[in-house]
């Protein structure tokens, strides 16, 4: 039956991100309250991770020299990816052992170079024992988990098989492990992003959102925005107020759970709440988000645009795929990026959340108006200029209208 139709692939996927949720959990709870090891230091082949040391170092010394401080950020970004590859050999696992390694295409993030060297043996090591550890609690989420240990060999390749370019065709999952590296690392908003896509339609989509928790009274927005986006270490109390949002395509729903920790049984889908886009249509009501990072986003254009069409609130800027689990909730109403030239935006880094946002009654395209195409492999080629995600097509119109008003005048 057509209602049907993707509940099995949805339903893993609901649980496989619970439990990455669970093992973020864990990496960050290390991280923020112990120092790590010299072997947890690794750098992505981007040097993703080294710019962040690099800008982190640089706030440091802008406001103290303090260089055993410096030293421990630059170890913290270790322990970033250190959490990234273990929660893709978990998803990875769980979803071929599940659906069958043959029958499972998966694009996502991290490769298995930097890990595979001689000298990444310690660090291998910490990730295969999160793994194991991580895949002996699956029983918990109603997923079957391995019959024995898994070994290096076999959490190498489990984190290997994920490297699907995607395309036109055919059935791929998208990961992003953890989305919001920096988020992640200053005890603030990331995000595990598993979405399903079928012949270049987006038709699961999920998103893990460790450190936000769900709306509790839609009718007080002031009090109920859950989303920060200040430097603070989060109490353990806020830790296990996480949630994980889901939707499957052509419902019209979207669906939020709070997050699973301590002992707690998993039970689909007991505890989930419907939630639904923000009703406001007037700009001067409505919150908009962007991302935090410059070197990726032009905010000077972001702001002119807020500007023309009335948006008088401060945008609020958030790490990760969290500003469209809040534009889903109702917790904001706009989210616009426009990346500088040269910057390519990657699938993972939207599928799960555009899908989210869509079925819970928003709009998202880029910013001339059309839909993401999700077609060309792991790059959202040919996006004109930008993303605009909005609750509805009011506040869309109006933001598309003056992308194209000001265009002429802009440096992008």
């Amino acid at each position: 039956m057509e209602k049907e139709k993707y509940s099995d692939e949805l339903n893993v996927a609901v649980r496989v991100v619970h439990m990455a949720c669970g093992l973020c959990q864990k990496v960050q709870k290390g991280l923020l309250g112990n120092a790590l090891d010299d072997d947890e230091v690794k750098s992505k082949d981007d040097d993703s991770l080294v710019t962040i040391a690099v800008t982190l170092t640089v706030v440091v010394y802008a406001g103290a020299s303090n260089v055993g401080l410096v030293s421990t950020i630059q170890l913290v970004c270790g322990h970033t990816i250190y959490c990234d590859w273990s929660v893709q050999a978990t998803v990875s696992w769980i979803l071929s052992n599940t659906f069958g390694s043959e029958n499972v295409s998966i694009v996502a993030e991290e490769d298995v170079q930097t890990l595979s060297k001689p000298e990444s043996a310690g660090l291998l090591g910490k990730v295969v024992s999160t793994v194991n550890e991580c895949l002996a609690q699956a029983s918990r989420y109603g997923l079957k988990g391995p019959d024995k240990t898994l070994g290096p060999s076999e959490i190498l390749e489990a984190i290997s098989r994920c490297n699907s370019n995607g395309g036109p065709l055919g059935r791929h999952w998208v990961l992003d492990p953890v989305d919001g590296t920096l988020g992640f690392v200053r005890g603030g908003q990331y995000a595990v992003a598993l979405a399903l896509i079928d012949n270049a339609e987006v038709v699961v989509g999920v998103l893990g959102c460790p450190n936000y928790h769900m709306k509790r009274d839609r009718h007080n927005k002031q009090q109920q925005n859950h989303i920060s986006s200040e430097v603070s270490v989060p109490s353990p109390d806020m830790l296990e107020e996480g949630c994980v949002m889901y939707s499957k395509k052509g419902t019209g729903e979207a669906w939020v759970q709070p997050t699973v920790y301590g002992d707690s049984i998993y039970e689909w889908p007991n505890f989930a709440k419907q939630v639904r886009v923000s009703p406001i249509v007037d700009p001067a009501l409505a919150t908009f988000c962007e991302p935090v990072e410059r070197a990726n986003s032009n905010h000077s254009f972001a702001a002119g645009l807020a500007s023309s069409v009335g948006l008088r609130n401060k945008p609020l800027r958030v790490y990760s795929m969290v500003k469209y689990a809040a534009i889903a909730q109702g917790d904001a109403e706009i989210f616009m990026k426009f990346a500088r030239a040269g910057y390519k935006e990657k699938i993972w880094d939207h599928a799960a959340g555009v899908l989210i946002v869509q079925e819970a009654g928003g709009v998202v395209t880029d910013a001339g108006g059309r839909s993401l195409d999700f077609s060309k492999g792991i790059y959202l080629e040919s996006l004109d200029r930008g993303i605009v995600a909005c609750s509805g097509t009011k506040l869309h119109e109006k933001l598309i209208g003056a992308v194209y008003a000001s265009w002429e005048s802009s440096s992008l």
